[in-house]
């Protein structure tokens, strides 16, 4: 350590208060986190890239200052898809300080990392006040049977109105619209279970897709339908 001559000619005065960090909540105690292994929780973030084109949001689960487990969900950039791919292996096992200070691959998965790190270094999480906090696996809960994202895309314009194109519930097929021609329903296709069936019970695909139609709303009283993709 190199002190400059200044501080070198000073006296000493001796320092009073050492009490240490202010206790942060993480899983149901009180911590003074003075090293990253004192760091535990679940949380969730959203992360964007520079240019704004796209968006992740990005799930950790944080034991003794390891991730254990992590959950990446990206939208608006296909290339986002690989990056969250590499980001997946790159995570687990990392510290988060060293995850912090690693290339994610994508702008917006680096900045949801960023995002979340002060979550979970300020005891922001989830799982701040669960006793032990969240088991590993926990993230996908938020996933639903089929394991697929909550995805809302939804068009509209002036000239021809909106059109719902997905749901959280699944693929839009069709739309109900009353006498008026307003929106009162739809008709969707939950496609984790469709493809949970073909994949997994090895079900007839007609089958499947009929099994995992549903409908919202007051469809059945509709005065005409419409395919949201092509009328």
């Amino acid at each position: 350590m190199q002190y400059s001559h200044e501080v070198e000619e000073m006296c000493c005065v001796k320092k009073g208060p050492d009490h240490g960090p202010a206790p942060i909540p993480e899983e149901g105690r009180w911590v003074q986190a003075k090293e990253i292994k004192d760091i535990s929780g679940l949380t969730h973030g959203v992360g964007w890239c520079a240019p704004q084109q796209g968006a992740c949001k990005l799930t950790l689960n944080v034991k003794n200052g390891v991730i254990k487990e992590a959950l990446i969900e990206t939208i608006g950039c296909s290339g986002m898809t690989h990056s969250a791919a590499m980001a997946a292996e790159i995570l687990s096992g990392k510290t988060i300080l060293e995850a912090l200070n690693t290339d994610l691959v994508c702008d917006a998965i680096n900045t949801a990392m960023r995002e979340l790190f002060l979550q979970i270094v300020y005891g922001r999480t989830q799982s701040a006040f669960s006793e032990d906090g969240l088991p590993v696996g926990a993230g996908l809960e938020d996933l639903g049977k089929g394991l697929r994202s909550q995805i809302g895309t939804m068009y509209s314009t002036e000239y021809k109105g909106v059109r719902y194109l997905e749901m959280a519930e699944g693929y839009v097929t069709s739309l109900a619209l009353d006498k008026g021609g307003e929106v009162i329903g739809y008709e969707f296709v939950n496609l984790g279970k469709m493809m949970e069936m073909i994949n997994v019970k090895g079900m007839d695909a007609n089958e499947a897709l009929a099994k995992a139609k549903s409908s919202y709303g007051r469809y059945k009283d509709a005065a005409s339908y419409i395919n949201p993709r092509k009328a």
